[in-house]
């Protein structure tokens, strides 16, 4: 297992930026006759978490998902941290490939090297 960091162009700053949860999803019910105090908190998945990009980066979300698909899938790690995970590095250097042909240099991913 392979993963990379996907990065893609601020809209307004046009620096590199990668989506992050800062907090989980809180989800609560408003009932029509009476009170429900019940809430329940949930991380996003990696395409909840990119579609979530939409207008804050210089690219569709939803064409970043169609090609990152192809060659993996997008994963949050730890609640947190979006990854995209291949089955080889080999993969990682093909999304490269087509997302610079793409998206002409405004997402692409970055290798993240294990730790020993």
């Amino acid at each position: 297992m392979v993963r990379a960091k996907l990065w893609f162009r601020c809209a307004a700053m046009h620096d590199p930026v990668t989506p992050m949860v800062a907090e989980p999803a809180r989800v609560g019910w408003e009932a029509k006759k009476r009170r429900v105090d019940l809430t329940i908190e949930r991380s996003f998945n990696g395409e909840e978490l990119v579609k979530r990009m939409k207008g804050w980066v210089t690219t569709d979300p939803n064409e970043v998902i169609e090609v990152v698909r192809k060659y993996g899938r997008l994963k949050v790690l730890d609640d947190r941290e979006l990854v995209i995970e291949t089955e080889k590095e080999e993969d990682v250097d093909n999304l490269n490939r087509e997302l610079a042909e793409v998206f002409k240099g405004e997402v692409d991913a970055e290798l993240i090297k294990k730790s020993r």
